[in-house]
């Protein structure tokens, strides 16, 4: 069902905490497969803009049409029986072999963040953000950055061009600095988070893409479409781990082997 109001009258703005947001990403730093510390640190940066970000999109002619046409996203981006119908090399098959890869699903996302306990509204700004939650598997396939340590900070530092989120913006920084003492060698890993950002920057803003067309669309000719530049400063970081013996994809068992 389309939701017919902007914002429920139930529903309360979260305050700025950058102390809470640090204690969460010290959790995040112990378990980064704890997904749910991501949502309490986008929660505790609030930013101010998004608001009129949400208003903006879900009255344009594009955001109506999308409330009004477009499948929940996580029922959508979970039917893989539909998606490996579509052509081969589309955006779609390398969504879908990524997330067998991985062992994920967007439900899987969705349940992180319900872990919060957050009251979930019927009005345009849930559908708005749950926007932003349930695109982010497709912001590593559109990109070309993995799920390596490095790789999930580029796609933050990304996703912060895109959409100007400070919780993006903290992540993606922080955690590139985690990276940059944990793992020594001469690899440019906020190099490689800025020019994320920026690309995010410069491109199309992806969850105001219509994602069933999408899918479909060759990924080469999506990304082409989007104006997403190529991840040169990532690949770089990738050689220069692997010429000192270190897998960017197990950064521990690479110091495990060194040691």
């Amino acid at each position: 069902m389309t939701p017919t109001i902007f914002s429920h009258p139930d529903r309360k703005m979260p305050t700025f905490r950058p102390f809470k947001a640090l204690a969460h990403f010290r959790k995040l730093i112990k378990d980064k497969e704890d997904t749910e510390q991501v949502f309490h640190i986008f929660e505790s940066l609030p930013r101010k803009g998004f608001m009129d970000d949400a208003r903006a999109f879900v009255e344009s002619a594009k955001g109506r049409q999308l409330m009004a046409s477009e499948p929940y996203l996580p029922d959508l981006l979970d039917d893989h029986a539909w998606i490996d119908k579509l052509p081969e090399g589309s955006v779609g098959h390398a969504y879908v072999t990524f997330m067998r890869r991985e062992g994920l699903s967007a439900a899987g996302l969705v349940a992180e963040a319900d872990k919060m306990g957050r009251p979930r509204f019927d009005d345009q700004v849930q559908w708005y953000a749950n926007r932003l939650r349930d695109t982010h598997d497709l912001f590593h396939i559109l990109t070309g950055y993995g799920r390596d340590a490095l790789g999930e900070q580029c796609v933050l530092g990304f996703t912060y061009g895109q959409t100007g989120n400070y919780g993006n913006f903290f992540i993606a920084y922080a955690g590139g600095y985690e990276v940059k003492r944990g793992v020594k060698a001469n690899a440019p890993v906020f190099g490689a988070i800025r020019q994320g950002q920026r690309n995010g920057k410069a491109s199309q803003a992806i969850i105001e893409q219509d994602i069933r067309a999408l899918l479909a669309e060759p990924l080469d000719a999506a990304r082409a479409r989007l104006g997403i530049g190529e991840p040169t400063l990532y690949h770089e970081a990738h050689r220069a781990y692997r010429s000192r013996g270190i897998d960017p994809y197990n950064f521990l068992a690479s110091q495990a082997v060194a040691a």
